[in-house]
């Protein structure tokens, strides 16, 4: 049976306010493609369907699209869990009805048995454990509990809980374990939010159970295996860089093809093209503006980092004019100014009358320098006028 891995999907995510719709679009349809060139059965989708629990009729509408078209112009079955960015109950609302279609959602899970889809269903190949994110507040509230042993009480129960749907499957059927969590060991970027990096809440790779021929995880964006088991734990990663520190790896899926006795008798990567370029630009003024007329920057999302010895009004705009001209489009302007020296200071025995302490510290700013008379005119003046209305 050949399987297709992919998740974090994120449909209606925003980058610096901009839609990426057009993005998804692209993406969705090269998925439809992959799957009809690779003639995959099965397609995992691990969670974070969506990037908001609420998303937009439009993000709602490009799913349901390409499911139609992945039910109407393919053979293959697909397994949909949900994430933590998703609204479990909004993804699994046509449950019933997407079965006919032979896509399995899960979105919520009470029970083990909730979890477990065998496929084919009239001659089943292989059971997959489609475990849906499950939260530290799912757990009943125990009095007088530690936070460590909370956390340590959620691990235990993830770990049955995967153990009672391998339970749960027919014996002889090869084994996938889906799930939308942290592993320890995996490698993080600043756009998974909600992740545990340390402690006893992280899982652990020997918290799967044994006789599983692959463990497809969604969570984490970057593309990656996990070690520590002889069976493959992997993050297929987001299809398209989510903050502009992702550009810097290539993403990918998973292609799988799984024999009747659970050996994985292809295993392979497959990078996914970049459908809107994401790059950062760090300098000075001259250096960044310099870039800008180097080439073309058509279909390019731009970050600037930005150098200035001093703050200059209007600079960001004619940065984001600079780029425009040539295509680009710069979605933010980071100011990097040298560090602000420490003020100076007046003793107190030196604190007497308000204009003594402003020719003090007018001096301090400007290498000893007195100011003129007409400022230390304009400042007695309001010295008086805030007496006067006390």
């Amino acid at each position: 049976m050949k399987i297709l891995h992919t998740a974090d999907w994120h449909i209606g995510q925003r980058l610096h306010e901009r839609q990426r719709t057009h993005e998804h679009k692209k993406f969705l349809k090269w998925l439809l493609k992959i799957i009809q060139e690779h003639e995959v059965e099965l397609l995992l989708v691990s969670g974070d369907i969506f990037d908001t629990a609420l998303p937009s009729s439009e993000s709602t509408n490009l799913y349901y699209r390409f499911l139609y078209r992945l039910f109407d112009e393919t053979d293959a079955y697909t397994v949909v869990i949900a994430g933590n960015h998703d609204s479990a109950r909004h993804l699994e609302a046509p449950r019933e009805f997407l079965k006919m279609g032979r896509i399995h959602v899960v979105g919520l899970a009470n029970e083990a048995d909730d979890c477990v889809v065998v496929l084919p269903p009239d001659n089943p190949r292989v059971g997959v454990a489609a475990v849906p994110y499950l939260s530290e507040s799912d757990l009943r509230h125990l009095s007088y509990e530690t936070e460590g042993d909370r956390n340590e009480r959620y691990r235990e129960w993830l770990k049955r809980f995967y153990a009672d749907c391998v339970a749960a499957m027919p014996a002889e059927l090869p084994k996938i374990l889906m799930g939308h969590l942290f592993v320890q060991g995996g490698k993080i970027g600043d756009s998974e939010r909600n992740v545990q990096i340390g402690g006893a809440t992280a899982t652990h790779v020997s918290d799967f159970p044994e006789d599983v021929s692959y463990v497809a995880l969604g969570h984490l964006h970057r593309p990656q295996t996990i070690k520590g088991t002889d069976y493959p734990i992997r993050y297929s990663g987001s299809p398209i860089p989510l903050r502009f520190n992702e550009a810097s790896y290539r993403k990918k899926m998973y292609l799988l093809e799984l024999s009747d006795d659970g050996t994985l008798a292809q295993n392979k990567e497959i990078n996914i093209p970049v459908f809107k370029k994401l790059c950062t630009v760090e300098g000075d003024e001259n250096c960044v503006l310099s870039a800008a007329t180097e080439k073309n920057w058509k279909d390019t999302y731009i970050q600037v980092k930005l150098k200035l010895d001093t703050p200059r009004g209007g600079i960001s705009d004619e940065i984001r004019k600079a780029f425009s001209d040539r295509g680009g489009d710069v979605l933010s302007v980071e100011l990097e100014l040298p560090e602000a020296k420490q003020g100076p200071t007046i003793p107190v025995e030196d604190m007497k009358r308000p204009e003594e302490i402003f020719v003090q510290f007018y001096g301090t700013k400007h290498d000893g320098n007195p100011p003129d008379e007409t400022l230390t005119q304009t400042f007695s003046e309001l010295v008086q006028l805030v007496e006067e209305t006390e």
